[in-house]
C-alpha cells in the first residue's frame, strides 16, 4: 500500500513551510509559548489572522461556513506542518466547536458562528470540567435554569485557558437535576466572558504555567444559544471529545521532539564518541521513530474517515491514548539522554535544549488527563471498538 501524498499535497506542503518560515521569527523553537496565555493568545490571535486571510485556517470546512471545501487529507498536510513547527493554527473553536455546530447547530448558529471562527474573530474556552467533575464528567453540578428567554447559569469550570484573554465558552450544564447524569445535561454558548456574573482566576500549575477557575453566578444565556436539544447536551459534547481526541497534532509534535533528541545525540560527545553511536541510545531512539510512525498512520486513518462524511469514536480514543503516551515516552527518553541536566528548567543557562525536555515532561502528566484519561480511552476502545461488556 502506498502511503504517500499526491503532487498537490506535496506543492501545498512546500507552501506551508515557506510561509512559516517568512512569517515566524529565527528564535521561534526556542520561545516555547503557551497559546494559552496572555502573551501567547495575543500572538496566536494576530498569526490566525493571518491564516484566515490565506483561506487556510478552515480550509476543509464548506464554503457557506468561510471555507474552501478542500479535502481533509490536504487539511491534514496543514495541520502536520503547522503542528510541527508548534504554530497556533488550531484553536477550540476550529477543532471542536466548529464540526459540532455544523452537527447540532441551528441555521443561525452556524451563519453566525461559524463565520466568525472561520475569520478568527474569538478566543474560545472550554467550559467542561469542574473541581468535582473531572474523568467523571456526567457528575458535573453546574445548573442552568430557565427563566424566560434566558437560561440562568451558577456553577464553575476549571482547568480551561479563559484567563489568557477568551472572549466565548462553549460548555455543559445541568437542566435536569432529577434526570439520570448522563441525561439531563445541555450544551450551552456563553457569547460573553466579560459579562457580569463571570469571574476568573488563575491556578498554578507545575510547569511554571497556569490555567483558568471560572465561577459563574447567575449568567443569562439566551435559549437561542442552546446546541442540540435541552436536556441531550451530553452527546453533543460526547461528540466534541471525538474531534478534540482526534488530530496529527499528537504525533507531529512528538516527532520534532524526536529530531531534536536525534540531533542532540548526533552532537554531544560523550566518552570519546557521539551519544548517537551508543546502541542503548540508537535503540530508544529507533523504537520512539517506529512509535510515532505507527500513530501517523492512525491520524491519517481518522483524517480519510472525517473526509468520508465519518466521525471517528474509538479511533479518535486510539489517537489520544497513543499520542499522549508517547509524548510522554519521547520526554522520558530525552530527560535519560540528557543525564543529570535533564532535569534543569528553562531559565537555567546549563539546560540542554533550553530546557524544552524538562518542561514538555512535566506538561506530558496533564495530556494524558485532559480531554480523558487514558484509562477512559481504553474503556472506549474496549467497548465501542472491540464491543467488550462494561463489566
Amino acid at each position: 500500500m502506498d502511503f504517500r501524498f499526491g503532487p498537490e499535497e506535496e506543492a501545498f506542503r512546500q507552501e506551508v513551510r515557506g510561509f512559516l518560515k517568512q512569517e515566524l521569527p529565527d528564535d521561534w523553537f526556542e520561545r516555547n509559548m503557551d497559546f494559552e496565555e496572555e502573551d501567547g493568545v495575543a500572538f496566536a490571535r494576530k498569526f490566525r489572522k493571518k491564516l484566515s486571510d490565506k483561506g487556510w485556517l478552515t480550509m476543509a470546512w464548506p464554503k457557506e461556513y468561510g471555507g474552501q471545501a478542500a479535502s481533509h487529507i490536504k487539511q491534514l498536510v496543514f495541520n502536520e506542518e503547522t503542528a510541527y513547527w508548534g504554530v497556533p493554527a488550531i484553536d477550540n473553536g476550529i477543532s471542536m466547536l466548529g464540526p459540532i455546530l455544523m452537527m447540532y447547530g441551528t441555521e443561525r448558529q452556524k451563519a453566525y458562528y461559524l463565520s466568525g471562527i472561520s475569520k478568527a474573530q474569538w478566543v474560545w474556552a472550554q467550559g467542561y470540567s469542574e473541581p468535582g467533575a473531572g474523568s467523571d464528567l456526567a457528575s458535573l453540578q453546574t445548573r442552568a435554569v430557565e427563566d424566560g428567554d434566558d437560561f440562568v447559569v451558577s456553577g464553575s469550570k476549571i482547568w480551561n485557558g479563559a484567563h489568557g484573554d477568551a472572549d466565548k465558552m462553549f460548555l455543559m450544564a445541568r437542566t435536569n437535576p432529577d434526570a439520570p447524569k448522563h441525561r439531563g445535561i445541555s450544551f450551552l454558548l456563553l457569547d460573553d466572558m466579560r459579562m457580569p456574573g463571570v469571574t476568573v482566576t488563575k491556578i498554578p500549575r507545575m510547569w511554571g504555567r497556569y490555567r483558568a477557575l471560572v465561577y459563574l453566578y447567575n449568567v443569562r444565556i439566551p435559549k437561542a444559544n442552546l446546541v442540540g436539544e435541552k436536556d441531550r447536551g451530553w452527546y453533543v459534547g460526547a461528540a466534541l471529545l471525538d474531534f478534540e481526541r482526534s488530530g496529527v497534532g499528537w504525533v507531529t509534535r512528538s516527532r520534532r521532539v524526536l529530531d531534536e533528541l536525534v540531533t542532540f545525540a548526533r552532537e554531544t560527545v560523550v566518552d570519546g564518541e557521539p551519544l548517537g553511536k551508543k546502541p542503548l541510545v540508537r535503540h530508544a531512539l529507533a523504537e520512539m521513530a517506529v512509535e510515532t510512525e505507527a500513530l501517523r498512520l492512525i491520524c491519517y486513518q481518522v483524517a480519510w474517515m472525517q473526509g468520508h462524511g465519518q466521525v471517528p469514536n474509538k479511533e479518535a480514543s486510539a489517537t489520544k491514548l497513543f499520542g499522549t503516551e508517547i509524548g510522554h515516552k519521547m520526554y522520558d527518553v530525552g530527560l535519560q539522554l540528557l543525564g543529570m541536566y535533564g532535569g534543569l528548567e528553562p531559565d537555567s543557562k546549563w539546560a540542554p535544549l533550553r530546557g524544552r525536555i524538562e518542561n514538555g515532561w512535566l506538561t506530558t502528566f496533564g495530556h494524558k488527563i485532559m480531554g480523558g484519561s487514558s484509562e477512559i480511552q481504553r474503556n472506549v476502545i474496549a467497548t465501542r471498538g472491540l464491543g467488550l461488556p462494561r463489566e
